[in-house]
């Protein structure tokens, strides 16, 4: 799952959300147990940390004099906000010494180490050079997360850490289901990014319904502004409102079934009625003229400007985009318009994950104390502290309190506020990445919205992509469970 720098900057990838200040991490460790059990695939590896006692304050029974390596990818969240953990792991270990270091060669620095059976206890598996999760997992070099996610919150012993994260992070670190192999520690909400100033000069709420969108447009197009404008270049960024849109229209099962590549998944009704509305954009002139041509950042100037309302995107754009959106712009994202109430799923329906993806490996020599680092940084404190820090929400379910959020981070807990459970998140772009980004993405979606296709050719040539993946022996296929 490597990718050039170019791709880092415009991917929908995890690493990619990462470099854009973007994404979220998290961090897992197993038991012993498990470690000695599964402690597969590399060199003779190194000797494990003796447990320590557990304890109320030591629940995972971190060894206190032993060291524990952390290694963390030094991206757009930088690395204050480890560090400022590290010293909260020290505190409660003051003998125990802590190795930390980061770095963007993640792959080239830790591979070997892995192939050697010798890995750090942490690690922050991100950037251009993230090691492919698949491999990872199959070769069984990684811990299993579970008695992470089953141990006390840092807060509040009574309730385990599984149940202080927010939705979808839990599920995204599981292989075909069982059990937890990454934890991510940021989130991302995806969706349709507006000025609130530019929709109040035009007398309007965001629309609900496609019938209230294309009129917005219109009221729009005749003050000489663009309804929409994207990423013409990497139209993967169209999925960010397109996907959730379909899981409004049809339901959660219809996403699951894109992504479990099951034959017709494309051609089913809710599919094509989303289709032929973002096609609509199109054929009324509605998009921004040129869109095909721009890249992410010029079409997010565009937008910026004024010359276009609505901007599909993830919530990196606010820290990615700061130079260019005015003091008086309003910062907003909401979920996807609907078709109308026939929608199997509420308004309010959108896609938010996790991303950042934090991890043990399974020949750690001191996993307890990885877990025990994590456990930390999901905390309440150190949640804030990322918060404040990086402008991105972290996997912990809460941690903005007290804090004075920037207009798209407001705008972002608002909407998962209101989307409460109707978070869905579709896995295509981290379980088969070239398939959604060059093939669904640029030959599908992108030729439909620079007119060089129909929607029922749209269609048709992405069930085709979406086929010649699931008969792909050489590629590993993942279900939901």
């Amino acid at each position: 799952m490597g990718s050039t720098s170019a791709e880092n900057h415009t991917g929908v990838g995890r690493r990619d959300l990462i470099k854009r200040s973007a994404a979220l991490g998290l961090i897992g460790v197993p038991t012993m147990g498990f470690l000695s059990a599964c402690a597969s695939g590399g060199g003779g590896g190194q000797d494990k940390a003796k447990t320590g006692k557990k304890t109320e304050k030591n629940p995972l029974g971190v060894n206190d004099t032993a060291q524990m390596e952390f290694v963390l990818f030094d991206g757009g969240f930088g690395k204050e906000y480890a560090e400022d953990a590290v010293k909260v792991y020290e505190k409660a270990f003051p003998q125990a010494k802590v190795k930390f270091s980061a770095t963007q060669k993640i792959q080239s620095t830790l591979q070997p180490r892995f192939n050697q059976g010798t890995p750090p206890d942490l690690i922050d598996n991100s950037g251009a050079e993230q090691m492919d999760m698949g491999v990872l997992v199959g070769k069984n070099q990684l811990a299993d997360l579970t008695p992470l996610l089953d141990a006390p919150s840092y807060d509040d012993p009574g309730k385990k850490v599984r149940d202080t994260l927010r939705p979808g992070i839990v599920e995204m670190g599981q292989f075909d289901g069982k059990p937890v192999w990454i934890l991510y520690y940021a989130y991302t909400v995806y969706g349709v990014w507006y000025s609130q100033k530019a929709l109040d000069s035009l007398d309007e709420q965001y629309p609900e319904t496609w019938d209230q969108m294309l009129k917005v447009c219109e009221k729009a197009k005749k003050k000489g502004m663009a309804g929409w404008t994207y990423a013409g270049k990497y139209p993967y960024y169209l999925p960010f409102s397109l996907y959730p849109m379909i899981g409004k229209v049809g339901g959660r099962e219809v996403l699951d079934a894109i992504d479990n590549l099951e034959p017709g998944a494309w051609k089913h009704p809710a599919v094509k009625a989303c289709f032929e509305a973002y096609y609509e954009l199109y054929k009324k002139g509605y998009v921004l003229k040129g869109t095909p041509g721009l890249d992410h950042i010029q079409s997010q100037t565009a937008w910026a400007k004024g010359k276009a309302l609505f901007l599909p995107n993830g919530s990196w754009v606010e820290n990615e985009s700061a130079n260019v959106i005015p003091q008086d712009f309003d910062l907003a994202v909401s979920a996807p318009t609907g078709i109308d109430g026939s929608d199997k799923m509420p308004f309010g329906t959108i896609w938010a994950s996790g991303g950042e993806p934090f991890i043990v490996p399974a020949k750690a020599k001191n996993a307890e104390g990885g877990m025990e680092q994590l456990r930390i940084m999901l905390s309440e404190a150190s949640s804030k502290n990322f918060t404040a820090k990086v402008k991105s929400l972290t996997a912990y379910n809460g941690g903005t309190s007290g804090i004075d959020l920037t207009p798209g981070l407001k705008s972002g807990v608002a909407a998962l506020e209101k989307a409460g459970s109707n978070v869905v998140n579709p896995r295509l772009q981290d379980w088969y990445v070239q398939l959604q980004k060059e093939k669904i993405g640029v030959s599908g979606i992108g030729e439909m919205m620079a007119g060089r296709l129909t929607p029922a050719e749209a269609i048709k040539k992405i069930q085709g992509f979406a086929d010649e993946a699931a008969k792909d022996t050489s590629v590993k296929h993942y279900k939901h469970q």
